[in-house]
Order: structure tokens, then sequence, then C-alpha cells
């Protein structure tokens, strides 16, 4: 996987708010449920990365220390729903 947001990933991202930070993975998240309704497997894998990549970021921001363990609860629940089946998150469906 590749780093497709190499600007954030060289310090801005740590510049910006944990609710921005999750506003912008949120709008992956979106990206990738529609791209799943029109069956679209390549852009929805390719927002699923695009996703981890940006909570991985949150996760490695030192100012949310105190917050990891539900950030990695987020994307548990999110890997778990593309790429499981482990009947998580039906109101994602």
């Amino acid at each position: 996987m590749t780093a497709a947001h190499t600007e954030l990933a060289s310090g801005r991202w740590h510049s910006m708010s944990l609710m921005e930070q999750l506003g912008n993975a949120g709008s992956e998240i979106s990206r990738a449920l529609r791209a799943r309704r029109r069956g679209d497997s390549a852009r929805e894998q390719s927002a699923l990365d695009r996703f981890l990549q940006l909570l991985d970021l949150t996760i490695a921001d030192p100012r949310h220390r105190g917050r990891r363990r539900e950030i990695c609860r987020v994307r548990e629940i999110v890997c778990d729903y593309f790429l499981g089946d482990k009947g998580l998150s039906p109101s994602l469906q």
C-alpha cells in the first residue's frame, strides 16, 4: 500500500484537531460505502486504504494517547465490516 496522503503524513496531519482528523477519515468511509453500493470494488478498496492510512496517522498522533483504544476499536470495526464477516456493525449496511 503506497501513501496516498503524503503531505498529511509529513506532519500536517498532526496540526489538525481530532475532529478534523476523524472527519477526513470518515469521508473515506463514505466513499467506500458509495463504491460498494455501485459495485465498484477497486474504488471501494482504494477508499478503504486511504481511510486506514488516515486512521493510522491519527493513532500515531501523540496528542491522542488517551484515546487510542477507542480509535483502534473504530479501525477494527471498519476492517471487520469491509474485510471480514463477523456480523459487527449492521447499521453500516
